[in-house]
């Protein structure tokens, strides 16, 4: 026996200067990688669950940032909830921040993968070549395009996040491990790493439901390289058992407080066929496969895809129940090959079992489950081939790294990324729909409408592709056919709040104000956090003449989306009609700022300044009217008038 203080055997430390190099490695492979990816916008779920999202805005309140809204990705995941409010309060919605934060996770989880394989393998016969198979395993994985869905695309910080604490969980209960195995080591050593351990389990739940198989990994972590049984797991760290296994009641209490479907996206009450569903989830799992050893095509929103028949998936199915049922045998003829068969299945099954009916694909829920394959693939061609193999491994990383690179690029706007979609996916409807919102918001509604109309014939009972028509109909000047559109949507799904605000909006300019009042109150009870609608309600109080209702509607647009240029405009209006002259003057000069172009806040604030004597100012922004809308002779008229009275020079 030995006396040292320092971990033996499996837990030998090399010297410290390689792993440090290796991390270092990892860190720029992973920012080169992802350099280009800083300015992507926010795209699909992003709006709701960060630009609509009223919970991450300060003034904070403890409760409200712990309970995102049950209908966003972020719903029941409190820890990243919390993330996006840091970032908000930080750079508000500037994208770069949130991208920045992505990215720091998912080089965490890298170096956290990195430390879980090189222990691992310092058990093993490889432990020579440990630290370079590691670094081999955690910068494939960190720079595999497959990645870029879970990192890119920002709300998925539901999956990285989920995938560190996951990923530390293990690593922290290995260097516990450590400390049993020391002769000599103080208690409070092995359970300060324990307590860490669960700690990390603890927050893994609250990132995403993934999590849950977090503590049974650690258990057939601890029985396949450790133990050696269940038996002798439990026995020596049943302690820690308990403690992991207390986090599900966390977990549990999340998944009650958001309901079993999770706003209705996911799980009991969806709609979605739990046969169906999981019939789908076997060509889902070869696709997986195959695009972790060829990363192509990506696809950003493979849609719902639907077996129609059980015979069409049998050649799929028949390659995943093979390797179910290898990965048992494995457990007990191969363990280290068995667990990582049952890390690849036990990370999927909550997303393949669980029915929803709108994803039954998405490239993010490998993000973990990735780990598993590239490691067999490593150690199994380094079994074969020997340490003439590593170098391979390193020039895949530059290939991978390339391809993330070019991934990235399609994520450069809301445009390109869904027009890629539609390219890979041209049956998926909602590819269809956000490439023509993509379009609608540059301003190209007559090229949007066309793919608002696919959208539609291919989803007829789907009430965003009807809302989604109506926008681009109103904005052609089509209100009627807007207002059936939007009608349609409603009967389809009656809280469907953005219908409601659209819906109220187009029956105001109908001259329907009374009836667009009713619509437009609701969508602020379906979802009081939604900007536009508090927009919309207060032009339209003002419209039936509540113009001291809608002062606090604008104000409240303002608190929602501080640099919405027209609300602090028409807030500015509403001050100076009802005689508040001087706090009209600075919300319009707040929209001056926010948009000097807009010549309207410019041409009011010039009136206001003019009304309370500040002649010269008034002037510089009756100019500045001019420069922006040089046939306006209203305003022209005023500077004159203004130059006659100051002895000042004559208009342009």
């Amino acid at each position: 026996m030995t006396s040292s203080t320092e971990p033996t055997g499996p837990f030998v430390d090399e010297s410290c200067w390689k792993i440090v190099l290796a991390g270092a490695v990892i860190a720029l492979a992973a920012l080169a990688a992802y350099h280009n990816s800083f300015s992507g916008p926010f795209v699909f779920d992003d709006p709701a669950s960060i630009v609509e999202n009223p919970t991450i805005r300060p003034p904070w309140s403890i409760p409200e940032l712990l309970s995102p809204p049950a209908d966003t990705t972020v719903g029941g995941r409190p820890l990243v909830n919390v993330t996006l409010a840091v970032n908000y309060a930080l750079g508000g919605t500037d994208v770069r921040g949130y991208h920045a934060v992505n990215l720091f996770i998912h080089l965490l989880a890298g170096l956290a993968l990195f430390g879980v394989v090189r222990r691992t393998l310092m058990g093993a016969p490889l432990h020579s070549d440990a630290t370079l198979l590691a670094l081999a395993v955690a910068l494939l994985w960190t720079v595999h395009p497959l990645q870029t869905e879970a990192v890119t695309y920002t709300v998925q910080r539901t999956e990285s996040l989920m995938g560190l604490f996951y990923l530390l969980t293990l690593y922290c209960f290995i260097r516990g491990a450590a400390r049993d195995e020391t002769i000599g080591t103080p208690p409070w050593r092995r359970n300060a790493w324990y307590g860490l351990s669960i700690g990390a389990c603890l927050l893994g739940m609250a990132c995403k439901e993934v999590m849950v198989s977090a503590p049974v990994m650690v258990l057939l972590y601890d029985r396949t390289f450790l133990a050696g049984t269940f038996g002798e797991a439990w026995r020596r760290r049943w302690r820690p058992y308990l403690g992991l296994a207390a986090t599900w009641i966390l977990l549990g209490g999340l998944v009650v407080s958001i309901g079993a479907n999770r706003g209705g996206t996911t799980g009991i009450g969806t709609g979605a066929s739990l046969g169906a569903y999981v019939l789908t989830q076997f060509p889902a799992v070869t696709d997986y496969l195959w695009l972790s050893l060829w990363p192509y095509p990506l696809v950003f929103d493979y849609g719902a895809e639907w077996a129609k028949h059980a015979m069409d998936v049998m050649p799929a199915a028949f390659v995943v129940i093979l390797l179910a049922a290898g990965t048992l045998v494995a457990l007990k003829r191969q363990p280290a090959v068995g667990f990582l068969g049952a890390w690849f299945f036990a990370i999927l099954a909550p997303s393949s079992l669980v029915p929803g009916p709108r994803q039954t694909m998405a490239e993010h829920r490998m993000y973990l489950a990735l780990a598993a394959v590239i490691t067999l693939v490593v150690l199994g061609v380094h079994a074969w081939g020997g340490r003439r193999t590593l170098v391979s491994w390193f020039a895949l990383a530059l290939a991978f790294g390339g391809l993330t690179v070019a991934r990235n690029a399609d994520y450069r706007t809301e445009f390109s990324i869904w027009r890629d979609t539609v390219a890979k996916r041209p049956g998926n409807r909602w590819a269809q729909c956000n490439v023509g919102m993509a379009l609608y918001e540059q301003g190209r509604v007559a090229e949007a409408l066309p793919h608002f109309e696919r959208g539609l014939e291919l989803g007829p009972d789907d009430p965003a592709a009807h809302n989604d028509l109506g926008l681009a109909l109103a904005k052609l000047g089509r209100l009627p056919e807007a207002v059936s559109q939007y009608e349609a949507a409603l009967q389809l799904q009656p809280t469907f709040a953005e219908a409601h605000n659209n819906l109220g909006l187009a029956l105001s300019e109908l001259n329907r104000p009374i009836e667009g009042l009713s619509h437009l109150e609701m969508a602020l009870r379906l979802k009081p956090g939604l900007a536009t609608a508090h927009f919309n309600l207060g032009n339209t109080l003002v419209q039936v003449g509540r113009a001291d209702e809608a002062i606090a509607h604008f104000m409240q647009a303002i608190r929602l989306n501080p640099k919405d240029a027209a609300a602090c405009t028409n807030l500015g209006n509403v001050l100076a009609q009802t005689g508040r002259t001087l706090e009209a003057i600075r919300w319009y000069e707040t929209a001056a700022g926010l948009d000097p172009t807009d010549a309207a806040a410019q041409y009011n604030l010039a009136m206001m300044l003019a009304q309370v004597g500040r002649t010269s100012e008034a002037i510089a922004h009756f100019q500045e009217v001019l420069r922006l809308r040089p046939d306006d002779a209203e305003a022209r008229e005023n500077l004159m008038r203004l130059q006659a009275a100051s002895g000042v020079g004559r208009a342009p």
